[in-house]
């Protein structure tokens, strides 16, 4: 961590890209809060299930579609151009949205928006990863990597926060909630004035040389053949990853769980913002409040999982530890989030504060899985293959999750009293743990 920090202090380049990816960090915490706070908790918004399920797509799908596009177009193009072009036009983007929510536009064109702000943010936040080797010494990449992520969070969180409070403040309705997603756009403005500082072309890509003036033309010619096709690239890419995961039955096993327990948690969600949406539908503030609790509460069992993980790994085993917390999130999907989908009157309360240590616990059980499996392809999986096999899990990660948002929307009642979900919820984890045990008893090797 300490030459982090000295190559912090030592290199202006390294400030500022870490400017761009913090400002932009912040930035999308606001923007993605504010739009929540718009479509989730917006008493002037007669929001559906469905509607609430196309929210969190917009929000999260760029990260799985638009995201490996996004690498592969970033070794073609001038990265500095790209930092630059991609703050200005979010910031530009997430002023017709603020203007558009103000006004009373649809759910549909506010989504529609907000796919296009977080897929530009892609561009900005996978430019910044490529261009960090470019602007600090190879032997303090790992240090620098591990602060840039835990500083970018806390920025997102903070940004969150603050458009919270401005709703809050600013009182209910579409006005308010414009006010707080323009104020998003300062995260752009920053980020857009910090990559202005960089030389052209001094972010790479590498290629071709230095010197060889070659034309645009010329350029595009020399490009290596996996360049030339960024669909084609990335479509192969992931086959190659489901071959190289497949090859090897313990990364098969994470992949399964990592897959289940993110169907569930997809599942979960909306019932969450389903049940915080009941009672006044004017109480906006307690509504949010209640929301970041739940997303606070899911954060905490995150972290708990940095210190469980390296405790059940070394004494399970990578399987065993994915199939231990398969079998807790099934035993606090019956026992902590059933109640709140069959509770009335008083038993809300208590209902409701057994749902956030349910939020504390899946959080917990998730996150201890995706550690399992981050530690077995990168053990697992030789150094040609791990790229690919990290973007299908991301893939995996997030398309999952969406779907089972939308899957859930199609038949739970809007005021989210379906035990027949949590019961199927928890039958998906029987079903992930089943699929792990047929795994394990094919034959193959680990090499």
């Amino acid at each position: 961590m300490a030459a982090a920090r000295t190559g912090l202090a030592e290199n202006p380049g390294t400030l500022r890209l870490t400017a761009v990816r913090l400002a932009g960090q912040f930035g999308d915490g606001m923007f993605q809060a504010a739009l929540s706070g718009a479509i989730l908790f917006n008493p002037e918004r007669e929001t559906d299930p469905l509607a609430i399920a196309g929210g969190f797509a917009a929000l999260l799908l760029p990260y799985s579609i638009i995201g490996p596009y996004a690498g592969a177009l970033l070794d073609r193009w001038d990265r500095r151009l790209v930092l630059l072009v991609a703050n200005v036009l979010r910031g530009v983007l997430i002023a017709i949205t603020a203007v558009s929510l103000a006004a009373g536009a649809s759910d549909r064109a506010l989504l529609a928006l907000a796919l296009a702000v977080v897929g530009v943010s892609r561009f900005v936040n996978a430019g910044v990863s490529a261009s960090l080797p470019r602007v600090l010494a190879q032997r303090r990449l790992v240090p620098m990597n591990s602060i840039m992520a835990t500083a970018a969070s806390g920025c997102a969180i903070l940004g969150a926060g603050v458009a919270f409070s401005i709703i809050g403040l600013a009182g209910a309705g579409n006005t308010a909630s414009g006010l707080a997603v323009a104020g998003s756009a300062v995260g752009s403005v920053v980020g857009a004035v910090a990559a202005a500082g960089f030389r052209s072309r001094a972010l790479g890509p590498a290629w071709p040389a230095s010197g060889s003036g070659g034309t645009p033309e010329e350029t595009a010619s020399a490009a290596p053949p996996v360049q030339r096709s960024a669909v084609r690239a990335i479509a192969a890419g992931l086959r190659e990853g489901a071959v190289a995961v497949w090859r090897v039955p313990e990364v098969t096993t994470t992949m399964i769980g990592i897959g289940a327990h993110r169907i569930v948690f997809g599942a979960d969600t909306l019932v969450m913002v389903l049940v915080l949406r009941r009672g006044d539908q004017a109480a906006v503030g307690a509504h949010i409040a209640q929301f970041s609790a739940a997303i606070t509460a899911t954060g905490a069992g995150m972290l708990g999982a940095a210190v469980v993980a390296p405790v059940l790994i070394p004494r399970l085993g990578r399987p065993r530890t994915v199939e231990a917390g398969l079998i807790m999130a099934i035993v606090v999907q019956l026992t902590l989030v059933t109640p709140i989908t069959v509770a009335h009157g008083a038993d809300e309360d208590r209902a409701g504060l057994m749902l956030l240590a349910a939020a504390f616990l899946l959080g917990l059980a998730g996150q201890t899985i995706k550690l399992t499996g981050d530690a077995a392809m990168q053990i697992g999986i030789d150094d040609a293959h791990r790229g690919q096999v990290f973007a299908l899990q991301d893939t995996i990660f997030n398309i999952t999750y969406v779907s089972a948002l939308a899957g859930t929307a199609l038949w739970i009642p809007s005021d989210g009293r379906s035990p027949a979900v949590v019961m199927a919820a928890a039958g998906v984890y029987a079903c992930g743990i089943a699929a792990i045990a047929l795994n394990s008893r094919r034959s193959g090797t680990t090499r």
